[in-house]
C-alpha cells in the first residue's frame, strides 16, 4: 500500500469523477480538478463565495458547486474552462442541488423546501415541481436514468410524483399510505421503488413503476421503526435496519422476511470469526536516541500502531447506553451496505459503535465480526470486490476481505485523523479525508482481481 503527499481540502469535499479520470477537490472558494494518475493540477476554478458542496455530471465533463448560503450554484466545463454557469436562485434560497442523471439538467430545492427548480443547461429553461417533502431521501432516479421519483407533502399527506427525466412529463402521481414519509429508493433494476415511514412508526410500502402498491411490511407497531435501507445490488434483497438493533431482510418475490439478524453484545459462536484491534508500540532503540529527538523520530515515539488478533470466543462487546430522554438516540442499525459481488452485508448498530457486522448473503448468517479500538466513523465497499474499507477517526485505515483484515497507518507528519475515504471505480486507490487534508492511497494490483 503507498501514499501520496498530502493536500489541502475544506468541508471534505473531493470526489472522483464518474469516469474516473480526474479528482476534485475544493479549499474553501477554489475548485481543484487533478488528474488521477499523477495527482498534478488540470484546472483550477474560483468560485464566489465557500464551496459547500460538488457533485460531477454523469458524463464527468461538467461538475457543480453549490454554495447554499448565497444561493448560487455555478456550473463549470472541463472541457472549455472559459465557459461558466451561475445559477442565482435569489429570495427563494437554496438548500439542495444535484444534476439529473443526463448531465444536462441542475435541480435545486428553494428554502423551505417550497419547490425545485430544473435549469437546463442546454436551452436555458426552467421548469417548476412544487410541493417537495422535506426529508432526507426525497428525490431518487433509476440506475438507468430514465425516472425520478419525488417524494411531495401537500394538504398534509404524503405522495410520490414519477417523472420521465428526458422530458420531465409527470407519469404518475400517487398517494402513500404513510403518516410521515421519511425516505424513497429505488431498486437496482429500476423496477420497485421502496418508500418508508417516519421512525415513530415501522413501516415500509413497495411500489412499481405503475404505482401500484405490492406489498407493505411492518415488523412491530409502539417503537421507534426503521433507521436505514439498503438495496441488495441484484435487486434480490431489501435490508432494512430498525432502532430494536436488528436487521432484516426481506426478498423481492413475496416482499416477506426472509431472516432477521441480531446484534447481541456478546458472541459465543465458535465458528464465528471475531477481529480484535489491538495496539503495539514502536520498538524504540533507546542507545540511538537523540535529544531532543528528531522531528520524524519524535513522531514516531508517540504513535502507536495496531493490528488484529484473533479472539477467543465467547466475546463481550462494548455496550454504550444510550440516553432515553433525547432525540435521535445512538441505537439500533445505522449503516448498513451489501458488497458489489451480493456477498456480504455489512451492518453497524449504533449503540454498539466500534463494531462492524459482516453477514454472509448466501448462508444468511453471521461471518465476521471486527472489533475497533475507537467508534467506526465510515465504512465503504470496493466497487470490484468484496473488500471493505473502513475509518474511525484515527492516523489509521482499515482494510477487510475474506482473506482476513489489516490496519495501516497513514504515513504523515503531524495529526492526520481520516474522517472519511472514498473509493476509485477501478478499486486500486481510494481517498482518504480528514478535517483540511487528503491524500491519495493506492492498493497493491495484484490484490485486485
Amino acid at each position: 500500500m503507498n501514499f501520496s503527499e498530502v493536500f489541502k481540502l475544506s468541508s471534505l469535499l473531493c470526489r472522483f469523477s464518474p469516469d474516473g479520470k480526474y479528482l476534485a477537490s475544493c479549499v474553501q472558494y477554489r475548485l481543484i480538478v487533478r488528474d488521477v494518475n499523477n495527482l498534478q493540477i488540470l484546472q483550477l476554478y474560483t468560485c464566489l463565495d465557500q464551496i459547500q458542496y460538488i457533485e460531477w455530471s454523469s458524463d464527468s465533463l461538467f461538475i457543480l458547486c453549490a454554495m447554499y448560503k448565497r444561493g448560487i450554484v455555478q456550473v463549470w466545463s472541463l472541457e472549455q474552462p472559459d465557459w461558466h454557469c451561475k445559477i442565482d436562485e435569489g429570495s427563494a434560497g437554496l438548500v439542495a442541488s444535484c444534476w439529473s442523471p443526463d448531465g444536462r439538467h441542475i435541480l435545486n430545492t428553494t428554502e423551505f423546501h417550497l419547490r425545485i427548480t430544473v435549469w437546463s443547461l442546454c436551452t436555458k429553461s426552467v421548469s417548476y415541481i412544487k410541493y417537495p417533502k422535506a426529508c432526507q431521501h426525497g428525490i431518487a432516479f433509476t440506475k438507468d436514468g430514465r425516472y425520478m421519483a419525488l417524494a411531495e407533502r401537500r394538504d398534509c399527506k404524503d405522495f410520490i410524483s414519477l417523472f420521465v427525466c428526458s422530458d420531465w412529463q409527470l407519469l404518475r402521481h400517487f398517494d402513500t399510505d404513510t403518516q410521515d414519509l421519511a425516505g424513497i429508493e429505488w431498486a437496482p433494476n429500476g423496477c420497485v421503488l421502496a418508500v418508508w415511514d417516519t421512525c415513530l412508526e415501522y413501516k415500509i410500502l413497495l411500489y412499481s413503476l405503475d404505482g401500484r402498491l405490492l406489498s407493505t411490511y411492518c415488523a412491530y407497531e409502539w417503537s421507534l421503526g426503521i433507521k436505514s435501507v439498503a438495496w441488495s445490488p441484484s435487486s434480490q434483497f431489501l435490508a432494512i435496519g430498525s432502532y430494536d438493533e436488528k436487521v432484516r431482510i426481506l426478498n423481492h418475490v413475496t416482499w416477506k422476511q426472509i431472516i432477521e439478524f441480531e446484534h447481541p453484545t456478546t458472541i459465543a459462536n465458535p465458528k464465528i470469526v471475531v477481529y480484535k484491534e489491538v495496539e503495539k508500540s514502536p520498538r524504540v532503540e533507546t542507545e540511538n536516541l537523540a535529544f531532543p529527538p528528531a522531528k520524524a523520530q519524535a513522531s514516531s515515539l508517540f504513535s502507536t500502531q495496531s493490528k488484529y488478533d484473533i479472539s477467543q470466543i465467547p466475546v463481550s462487546l462494548q455496550y454504550v447506553k444510550p440516553v432515553a430522554d433525547r432525540a435521535n438516540p445512538r441505537i439500533g442499525i445505522g449503516m448498513l451496505a451489501f458488497s458489489p459481488d451480493n456477498c456480504f452485508l455489512a451492518t453497524k448498530n449504533d449503540n454498539i459503535p466500534n463494531v462492524i457486522w459482516i453477514w454472509d448473503v448466501q448462508k444468511l448468517k453471521l461471518f465476521v465480526v471486527l472489533e475497533q479500538l475507537c467508534a467506526v466513523q465510515l465504512f465503504q465497499w470496493d466497487p470490484r470486490q468484496s473488500r471493505l474499507a473502513i475509518c474511525t477517526g484515527n492516523s489509521k485505515v482499515y482494510l477487510w476481505s475474506p482473506a482476513g483484515c489489516v490496519s495501516v497507518k497513514v504515513p504523515m507528519e503531524g495529526d492526520f485523523q481520516v474522517l472519511s475515504l472514498c473509493w476509485h471505480s477501478k478499486g486500486d486507490s481510494m481517498a482518504l479525508l480528514s478535517k483540511d487534508n487528503f491524500c491519495m492511497c493506492y492498493l497493491e494490483r495484484e490484490e485486485v482481481k
